[in-house]
């Protein structure tokens, strides 16, 4: 088993022990990842432009591993208000394509502001 780290300055550095992403076994796996920009270290406001931020820090660690989005095969979704759902959804449609990935999404206390956050799993 060997695991390689996957790191990109296009997606915010882990605040605490634990990689970006990590690649093992034709598998990509994405550390959960927020809504903040790396340009500018703060998330932008509202639901629909925090899940578009937070689906392109995964995108880019995705690619960064080899991958593109249509190998993502598993979603685990946090939203801070499940009143957001809808509008969460009509954003999350912009980075997938049927087949969808599976997905689990459950309301969870984030904080900072912060109102999504997604990890993934991808094939290659």
């Amino acid at each position: 088993m060997e695991k390689r780290e996957i790191r990109t300055a296009k997606s915010p550095s882990p605040i605490g022990p634990y990689s970006q992403g990590l690649v093992l076994d034709g598998r990509i796996y994405v550390s959960g990842q927020g809504p903040t920009d790396p340009a500018t270290g703060k998330p932008p406001a509202g639901i629909a432009a925090q899940t578009r931020q937070t689906l392109n820090n995964v995108k880019n660690i995705v690619e960064q591993g080899g991958g593109t989005m249509d190998n993502v095969v598993k979603t685990t979704v946090h939203l801070a208000n499940l009143d957001d759902f809808a509008e969460f959804n009509k954003v999350y449609t912009e980075f997938f394509r049927p087949p969808y990935p599976v997905r689990t999404t459950v309301g969870s206390a984030l904080l900072g502001g912060i109102l999504v956050e997604i990890d993934v799993v991808a094939e290659l």
